[in-house]
């Protein structure tokens, strides 16, 4: 009967921890022995280098030490203190550096997106700017025609005024002349025309 139940506390020990099993991580220093027992006093059967993935059977909390076995196979105790549920850099690292692959590649994509809307804003305001440019040429254009066409104007009517002057002066000159032609043809009329003779009836 004692036999029994040694067998079934046996059987309790080994089922007990198995259920209890988790993964972890030693944590990021050079490396941690493992020894055979919960204690530095125990024999040293390996040790295990930072980051390496283990699986936690036991823990014993008064000497600080939890028994795992690690990624060979291999089963010991190691410091608690060494244990952690955090991936260490060895095992972080590819994910990491992927990531930083990944924000790196998102960063230059946005690069390149924005110094694409850069030159589109920029060759957009060059073409407006030409356009401006053309159009305050253009509008300086039609001023200068438009200061020219009204000297144009300005000479054309002094032209006018002058060309009137001008024809009053002749009128005047004409009419000058034609007085004065008739009236010198009047004086000179008379000594033109021969007088007659008064005839002498004889009457003394």
């Amino acid at each position: 009967m004692k036999q029994l139940f040694s067998a079934l506390a046996m059987l309790m020990m080994l089922v007990v921890p198995a259920a209890n099993a988790q993964d972890n991580f030693i944590s990021d220093e050079l490396f941690t022995y493992m020894h055979s027992g919960p204690g530095s006093q125990y024999r040293i059967v390996g040790s295990v280098d930072a980051g390496t993935k283990i699986t936690v059977v036991d823990r014993n909390r008064n000497a600080g030490y939890s028994q795992v076995i690690d990624d060979r196979g291999r089963k010991g105790w190691v410091e608690t203190k060494y244990v952690t549920n955090q991936a260490g850099l060895k095992t972080r690292l590819p994910a990491l550096e992927k990531e930083l692959s990944q924000v790196k590649a998102a960063l230059e994509s946005a690069q390149g997106d924005t110094e694409a809307k850069t030159k589109g804003l920029i060759t957009s305001l060059d073409q407006r700017n030409a356009q401006v440019k053309e159009l305050e040429q253009h509008t300086s254009e039609l001023n200068q025609n438009l200061i020219d066409a009204q000297t144009e104007i300005r000479e054309l009517r002094a032209r006018i005024d002058t060309q009137k002057d001008d024809l009053l002066m002749r009128y005047f000159t004409y009419g000058g002349i034609v007085a004065g032609g008739g009236l010198l043809f009047g004086l000179v009329l008379p000594h033109l025309i021969p007088r007659r003779k008064k005839r002498n009836n004889g009457w003394a």
